[in-house]
């Protein structure tokens, strides 16, 4: 009898140890992270974008010569140019990549204050000005449509209004889209399959969060978020379904919060309220319409990435080098790859982060998201990498233990 005890009690303890060496496996990213441009003070306010071919584009400030820079890495080797030496120009640049792979560019010209746009068209850059009504183009965002004709959003310093251009035919197209008190900053734009932008933006007066969509010709205006001062520094993106998605900052609770707009409603929630996190947000999306989102985490001063799992957001620190992770962009490829630009405000560089293998999250499914972001097991399946939450972990050892325990005193009945 005492052996038979004994023989359990290594059984068990054999189990335990399994349960807590599966219990510690995390979400399963592996990022490899290096230092792009380190030639001065570069890499603020740098925005990213992936191509057909997976290879990654970056637009970015080199703030000691005042300059709009750019890196594209193909085949494995990245090359550097610089796209606008003239005068202060490439602060607040965003950049979208067209279905050929030219990178398009809109950014701000410090010297004139005007909205400028660059695209590379067979290896030469064409550059033009946009708007220089007044000063105009700061915190700007770029979409191109399946046509290749880029969109932009903008901010209009000087009237505290958000403006709208496109490229249509040769001819820039402007208008004022939102002059309802001081509004517009820090926008972000997308386009649907219908080619239709879509904007998210700060209400400055209010301090709400602000969503625009250009219908048949006519912009409609609603507020998504007025709880608290929230709404700054937003990033939208259009899923497949033309479903959309906003992260953004609740400087009220300095928190990161998230929106989805499913069925004509807003479903609003906290992604992450660990601290002062939420600052400096980028979100993507993947085929499967999941949300994966890069934001700076104040408190510790670290990039962090949350990805939504089966209605589960799963949260990790990507870089927690010195003070990193401020001003991020992040893409996702067609093999599901995440690409995140971002700066390192310590050694005043630009850095990089690629997650080595696809990332493969479970599908949204239409499904409600919830609040809640308990701790989660990875479990690598035939399918790819999957994720059960730590309740589900528990009953899956417990469900473990007990059919190792019948099983042993079966085999010991028969002994």
């Amino acid at each position: 009898m005492i052996k038979k005890l004994h023989k359990i009690s290594l059984l068990l303890s054999f189990v335990i140890l399994l349960i807590v060496a599966i219990a510690q496996v995390s979400y399963g990213v592996t990022w490899n992270i290096g230092t792009l441009d380190s030639g001065g003070d570069v890499g603020a306010f740098s925005s990213i974008a992936v191509d057909a071919s997976g290879n990654p584009h970056i637009s970015y400030y080199d703030n000691m010569n005042k300059d709009l820079k750019y890196a594209v890495k193909s085949s494995n080797i990245w090359a550097i140019t610089t796209v606008d030496p003239d005068g202060d120009a490439g602060a607040l640049s965003s950049i979208a990549v067209d279905a050929s792979g030219n990178p398009h560019i809109s950014y701000f010209d410090g010297t004139n204050f005007d909205l400028k746009y660059a695209v590379l068209s067979d290896g030469v850059w064409i550059i033009e000005t946009v708007d220089s009504d007044t000063a105009v183009g700061g915190l700007s965002s770029i979409a191109v449509d399946a046509s290749g004709n880029p969109h932009i959003s903008y901010y209009d310093v000087s009237n505290g209004g958000l403006k709208y251009a496109v490229l249509s035919d040769g001819v820039w197209i402007i208008e004022t889209v939102d002059s309802d008190g001081n509004v517009g900053d820090f926008s972000s734009i997308a386009v649907d399959s219908s080619g239709d932008p879509h904007i998210s933006y700060l209400d400055g007066t209010n301090f709400d969060l602000k969503y625009a969509v250009l219908s048949n010709g006519v912009w409609i205006i609603e507020t998504v978020d007025s709880d608290g001062n929230v709404g700054a520094l937003s990033s939208l993106a259009v899923d497949s379904s033309n479903r959309l998605h906003i992260s953004y900052y609740d400087n009220s609770n300095s928190d990161l919060k998230y929106a989805v707009k499913s069925s004509g409603t807003w479903i609003i929630e906290t992604v992450d309220s660990d601290g002062n996190v939420g600052d400096f947000s980028s979100i993507a999306v993947d085929a499967s319409g999941n949300p994966h989102i890069s934001y700076y985490d104040g408190t510790n001063f670290d990039l962090k990435y949350a990805v939504l799992s089966d209605g589960v957001w799963i949260i990790e620190t990507v870089d927690s080098d010195g003070d990193v992770g401020v001003l991020s962009s992040i893409a996702v490829d067609s093999s599901n790859r995440l690409h995140i630009s971002y700066y390192d405000n310590m050694k005043y560089d630009l850095k990089y982060a690629v997650s080595s293998e696809p990332v493969q999250p479970k599908s949204l499914s239409g499904q409600v998201v919830t609040t809640t972001v308990p701790n989660t097991v990875a479990v690598t399946t035939a399918s790819g990498l999957q994720f059960i939450s730590g309740e589900t972990a528990i009953i899956v050892a417990a469900f473990i233990i007990l059919v190792s325990i019948g099983v042993f005193i079966i085999i010991q009945r028969r002994n």
